[in-house]
């Protein structure tokens, strides 16, 4: 039998420590929409799910769980893409208009790259879909094409 498709991705859940804090964060930040929320058996709301704006089908939830988020503080399960480089300066500029610490533009795999923080430091990359056309590949940490008998995608996975 053959593999069945997907076709598309439903959406991310990312762990929380404090849900109004990071809802307050993923809103100044992203502009999020909460749009469906989660109450436990007492009644309270520790899960919502928000609306992105410029993503389609996708949407982001965050739930409490005060574990889940200090154990994957610093990694980045979630990376986003911008246009070009232009669009990434915008961003550096957005984010120090809010007040949010960010890297500087970095010269990732493909692409450029911008990194920052939740409140609970979880990694945020925003990547651009242009790409710049270095090698990096014989950098330590930096990605390296694989030979396989298939092309690469036209629209895949962000990395760094």
């Amino acid at each position: 039998m053959e593999r069945p498709a997907v076709d598309g991705l439903r959406g991310v859940k990312l762990p929380v420590t404090d849900l109004q804090r990071s809802l307050t964060w993923y809103r100044r930040v992203f502009d999020v929409t909460p749009w469906y929320e989660f109450p436990d058996e007492d009644g309270v709301a520790r899960g919502v799910l928000c609306n992105v704006p410029g993503l389609i089908d996708s949407g982001l939830a965050l739930r409490e769980n005060p574990a889940a988020a200090v154990g994957i503080a610093g990694f980045d399960p979630l990376n986003w893409h911008v246009t070009d480089l232009d669009a990434l300066q915008d961003w550096t500029s957005f984010l120090d208009t809010i007040d949010v610490e960010h890297s500087p533009i970095i010269e990732a795999s493909l692409g450029w790259l911008l990194v920052f923080h939740d409140p609970d430091g979880i990694e945020h990359h925003l990547y651009t879909r242009t790409e710049h056309g270095i090698d990096h590949s014989d950098r330590p940490g930096y990605g390296r094409p694989i030979a396989v008998t298939t092309a690469r995608p036209t629209s895949g996975p962000s990395v760094r």
